[in-house]
């Protein structure tokens, strides 16, 4: 489905109050970013995956990957001004032939460098190498596993597919990721594997901490909750399941003011594979740029307005205040 036909879809999917209304109502209009502390690269589109909830209709076809005067750019942004966190994502991130390289120039001892990865890509033979790399550079994992019940995670990724991300967790067990007392950070996301919200974060932690330990043998530092927003992949499946209008319902009934207030757009700043600026990785999928004045490229990179940004929002934000919030590292309120 093409951006604008989500775009026309989420607008008439809306019998209600609308999300910009519904913030005005709590006094969080027009939403502001409050600073930039965190930058999230997506680095390319391509993915081996063919994920039925992606929001960013990632697979092996995709062929957008971010060029190297990019990647340039971000890291002379990284240097001159003050992120401490680095999120890379994807598609599959390992798939871009330039990733250790630039993992290697961002990392420093201040900084937090975060790779998304799949997991199941880590089998690969190809990119078994990232397993020792990211060891050796320290660099935070957060891994894909939508279930700790392989029926669930596989009805969403593939038959197979929970194996194979089992086994790479213990590979990245094995080299400290996930242990207590190392440095190495291993961090888990779950996601409905249907048109519902999820769980409680912290029960769903305790769940895959206990299942994963005595079925597997694995261990993690954290989970993350993630509510499947309403663009890209999901969106067609909920319109074709005949979802789309009750989970539309489902994610405005369930608003929360407190989570709305700690979006995670309000101190992120993500940056497309073509250098494009944008309030969230779900604003990236909809060809939403930062709006309001604020400079839309790398190119033209200007700190301080980006920090005081208003944040353009439409109707899938509801999907990041629904319940306890979702955002790139979970819940946002409790």
């Amino acid at each position: 489905m093409e951006v604008g036909e989500q775009l026309a879809l989420l607008s008439a999917g809306v019998s209600g109050e609308s999300f910009s209304s519904r913030l005005a109502r709590f006094g969080l209009w027009p939403l502001r970013a409050q600073e930039v502390t965190t930058l999230q690269i997506n680095i390319t589109r391509q993915c081996n995956l063919h994920c039925r909830h992606c929001h960013v209709e990632a697979g092996a076809a995709r062929q957008e990957r971010m060029d190297h005067e990019t990647l340039e750019q971000c890291l002379r942004i990284i240097e001159t001004h003050d992120i401490r966190t680095v999120d890379v994502t994807g598609g599959a991130p390992e798939l871009h032939p330039q990733l250790p390289w630039f993992l290697e120039r961002m990392v420093r001892p201040t900084r937090r460098v975060i790779l998304r990865s799949n997991l199941v890509i880590l089998r690969e033979p190809p990119y078994a190498r990232y397993l020792d790399l990211l060891a050796h550079l320290g660099v935070e994992i957060v891994g894909s596993l939508p279930d700790y019940r392989h029926e669930r995670s596989d009805r969403q990724r593939g038959q197979g597919m929970f194996a194979q991300a089992i086994e790479a967790l213990r590979e990245l067990n094995q080299r400290g990721y996930g242990r207590e007392g190392s440095r190495l950070i291993l961090d888990l996301v779950h996601n409905p594997c249907g048109a519902y919200l999820p769980g409680s974060q912290a029960s769903l932690e305790r769940e895959y901490r206990v299942r994963l330990r005595q079925e597997h043998g694995i261990v993690f530092n954290r989970l993350f909750c993630l509510t499947n927003c309403p663009v890209g992949r999901f969106l067609e499946f909920l319109r074709q399941s005949d979802n789309f209008e009750e989970y539309m319902h489902t994610l405005r009934e369930a608003f929360n003011p407190a989570a709305a207030h700690n979006v995670m757009c309000r101190s992120m700043l993500s940056v497309g594979w073509d250098g494009r600026l944008h309030d969230c990785d779900f604003n990236q999928m909809l060809g939403l740029t930062v709006d309001s004045g604020a400079p839309t490229h790398l190119r033209d990179f200007d700190f301080p307005m980006l920090q005081r940004r208003e944040i353009a929002v439409r109707e899938h934000c509801f999907a990041c205040t629904a319940g306890a919030g979702s955002s790139c590292t979970g819940a946002t309120a409790t």
